[in-house]
């Protein structure tokens, strides 16, 4: 088995407990509702969204994942982390034994968020993964925050 890694880090205006809580405590209400097109719901099979809690992503009608399962490895509400791994579904590709994740929201300084995610992706024995499937990965990461951070912005009460 092999691991391909990559990081990225974001700059925003909006604060890093709104950000943190959009896209990870309540991702699974916020995506479907500012990104329909894409997601179509999510059900917790097991937990409370702590360690442990298994979610069943389901992704709208024409996307080419249908769904994956995504288990929460560690959260941290204070610290504004998150570990956690996607252990089955479309989003393996059929070549990925898992993929694990972390985000770590902070404020800079000067009051600016950053966000910043690692994602390792776990091949099944001696499959590869193509660099178009780590940039359609990266691509979808990144729309995918754009939206929350656009939909933030123009809700800021949300």
């Amino acid at each position: 088995m092999g691991v391909v890694s990559w990081e990225t880090e974001v700059s925003s205006p909006v604060p890093a407990a709104k950000l943190f809580k959009a896209t990870v405590l309540d991702a699974h209400i916020i995506f479907p509702k500012i990104l329909p097109q894409s997601f179509k719901n999510t059900e917790i099979i097991k937990g409370d969204g702590g360690p442990g809690t298994l979610k069943k992503i389901f992704y709208a009608e024409g996307e080419e994942i249908k769904s994956m399962t995504h288990r929460v490895d560690a959260i941290d509400e204070q610290n504004l982390t998150n570990s956690y791994s996607i252990i089955e579904g479309d989003a393996l590709m059929g070549i990925l034994e898992i993929i694990t994740g972390e985000v770590k929201v902070t404020t800079t300084p000067d009051g600016e968020t950053l966000y910043k995610t690692v994602h390792n992706y776990h091949t099944k024995g001696d499959e590869v993964i193509s660099e178009e499937q780590i940039k359609r990965g990266k691509e979808q990461a990144a729309g995918l925050f754009k939206a929350v951070e656009a939909y933030l912005l123009a809700n800021p009460n949300a």
